[in-house]
Formats: structure tokens, C-alpha cells, sequence
């Protein structure tokens, strides 16, 4: 499928490279286009695409757009789109932007899909959602997944469940960023060189997350699993929930939930 880029930044960009260098597209089948020419001249030296002269140019020779550009501006962009062509799928990346208002500024035969990706993407690590619109088909959420799944791992949810993902995995990174740094920050406390201390840590949080990725097991089991009795991480612990960890980190995908809901309103 020929995929079109409207948008060469950073979430963008990850995503094609990584969709090339997994073979889920090919480079000569990707053309890009974006307002910073420069942008879009790196991109295609990247991986080989050819470069729009215009959105229009690049929509009339896709079959498929990944749309990257910043919510604010989408429904403007889509709404400008040459209305003399035959319909496509469009892929939006844009937080907060409903399928419905997207649909409505295309072409009633274009079909559409949201996702909410997040930045670990950028080294193929993402977490990902999708969400289809009335129109797009199981071969779309099929190819949508091969993009995502290049760049990390993805599944497909109802459009009303992407708030949450984006309070979850959308903004995830920065909560963990939190953590590893409150963890360097105890290191360093207790003695040790702040460089090693947050070498350590990261590498600990990122060890942890593999582990119940590969194992499969429930968090809770391999907690267990290095809490002896009366020993070192009982008593860290211990200092977790009597500093209400677990229900700080719950409320703040809440609280990103909420922010994203009033977003999209």
C-alpha cells in the first residue's frame, strides 16, 4: 500500500523508520510531505521515500496518510484537501481528535483511523492503541498494526476507551521518568556517584518491565519473589506505601484520563 507522511517531526518520523527497517512497508513506497522542507528532506534520505511538493500532491498518489501534524491544526489540513479524488485511509496521531470531527472533513468514502501512540516509539519500544473509524476495514487495522507493531507492540480498543490509553501509555513515560529519577535521587542519598545511580536505576526499571513482558507473570508475584522476610526490599516497601506510591501513580492516569476527555471536548 502506497502510505503518504504528512508531517516529518519526530513521532512521525519514528514510526516510518521503523515500519522500513521491520519490512512492513518499503522506503520507495512512502512519500512525505512537510511544511519544513528540511524535515522532509531527512526523512526521505532516511529511507528512500520521495518528497511531496504539496499535501495535495502526496494525497492524490497515496493509498494511505499517516497524518503527524499538531492537533490544533488536522481538522484545518483535512479540511483543505482536494475534494476531486477517490477515497483513502487516513491515519491520525493526533491526541485529543475524535473520529467523527475527522470524518466529517473527508470525504464520505475515506475511512479513518485514530491512534494514540507514545514517544518510547521513537526507539522501538512504543505502546500503542488503535481505534477505526465507521468506514475502515479489517485490511486497514491490519496494515495500521503493521506500522505500530515495527515500532513497538499494539492492540485495537473502542474509540471511547483511547482517553485512557493516553492516560495510561500516552503520558506513562513521564511518570517513569519520575520514578527513575526519585530513585537516582535515593541513591545518591545513600552514597552513591549520581551517574551510577541513575544508570542503575534505569536499567532496573527497564530489567522489571522485560521481566513481566518475557515471564508473563503478574507483577504482584515477582514483587513477592524478592520480599523476603525481614529483609532489604519488604522495607523499601514498606516506605512505598506509606508513601502511597501505588494510589499516586493510579490517580495520575486518572487524572490524565480526565485531562485528555476535556481535550477532545
Amino acid at each position: 500500500m502506497r502510505l503518504g507522511v504528512i508531517g516529518c517531526g519526530k513521532m512521525g518520523s519514528a514510526l516510518i523508520k521503523g515500519a522500513v527497517i521491520k519490512g512492513a512497508i518499503q522506503g520507495d513506497e512512502v512519500m512525505v510531505f512537510d511544511t519544513f522542507r528540511e524535515s522532509a528532506e531527512v526523512l526521505s534520505k532516511q529511507v528512500g521515500a520521495q518528497i511531496a511538493n504539496s499535501s495535495n500532491n502526496l494525497v492524490r498518489n497515496s493509498e494511505a496518510v499517516l497524518l503527524c501534524v499538531k492537533p490544533q491544526d488536522i481538522i484545518s489540513l483535512t479540511s483543505s484537501l482536494d475534494r476531486d479524488r477517490d477515497g483513502i485511509l487516513f491515519i491520525s496521531i493526533a491526541a485529543g481528535v475524535k473520529i467523527h470531527d475527522l470524518e466529517k472533513s473527508l470525504l464520505k468514502e475515506d475511512r479513518v483511523i485514530r491512534v494514540m501512540p507514545n514517544t518510547p516509539a521513537m526507539i522501538g519500544k512504543g505502546a500503542s492503541a488503535q481505534s477505526r473509524g465507521i468506514n475502515a476495514t479489517e485490511s486497514d487495522t491490519q496494515f495500521v498494526a503493521n506500522l505500530l507493531n515495527a515500532v513497538g507492540v499494539t492492540l485495537e480498543v473502542p474509540e471511547k476507551q483511547l482517553d485512557a490509553v493516553t492516560g495510561l501509555s500516552g503520558s506513562g513515560p513521564a511518570y517513569i521518568y519520575t520514578v527513575i529519577e526519585a530513585m537516582a535521587d535515593g541513591g545518591v542519598l545513600v552514597g552513591l556517584p549520581k551517574d551510577q545511580a541513575l544508570m542503575l536505576a534505569a536499567q532496573t526499571v527497564s530489567g522489571a518491565a522485560e521481566m513481566i513482558i518475557n515471564s508473563k507473570e503478574h507483577p504482584a508475584k515477582l514483587r513477592d519473589q524478592v520480599s523476603s522476610p525481614g529483609g532489604t526490599t519488604i522495607a523499601g516497601l514498606a516506605a512505598l506505601e506509606s508513601g502511597k506510591l501505588r494510589s499516586t501513580l493510579i490517580e495520575a492516569v486518572q487524572a490524565a484520563t480526565k485531562r485528555s476527555q476535556e481535550l477532545g471536548n
